[in-house]
């Protein structure tokens, strides 16, 4: 098993930062197979497997908005921030992908997104890596 942790400045409260390559390079190069997983260390953003196109970006930063609305939640009167913790509890803050010959087994489109709920941030992510 290896561990690695890697940084990534967001620039907007909600946006998607892909993050696919980053994971990559912390397989290690003599894993044949086993799996990757990744771990933002927050609780106001997530990880997800997507498409890395622009539209369906914004779809998914509009997605969220109209699930959570910005403002009304009893958490606010603490930092103001709650609409960031829910999204992000929906998005959850890890994925785990199969690891094949040495490389990420993600299908044509898929990417690895790191969601920010709460930006501008800098996140905290983790991959470890596991061998059959």
């Amino acid at each position: 098993m290896t561990r690695e942790l890697f940084s990534v400045e967001t620039d907007a409260r909600l946006t998607t930062v892909d993050v696919t390559d980053r994971i990559a390079a912390a397989v290690p190069a003599d894993l044949e197979s086993g799996t990757a997983t990744g771990f933002v260390e927050h609780t106001t953003a997530g990880l997800i497997v997507q498409e890395n196109e622009s539209r369906l970006r914004g779809d998914l930063e509009s997605f969220l908005r109209e699930l959570v609305p910005d403002e009304g939640h009893a958490h606010d009167q603490l930092d103001g921030n709650a609409d960031s913790h829910l999204r992000a509890a929906l998005l959850g803050p890890d994925v785990t992908i199969p690891v094949e010959d040495g490389k990420l087994a993600l299908g044509t489109w898929q990417s690895v997104l790191l969601v920010e709920c709460d930006g501008p941030r800098t996140r905290t992510v983790s991959v470890t890596t596991v061998g059959e």
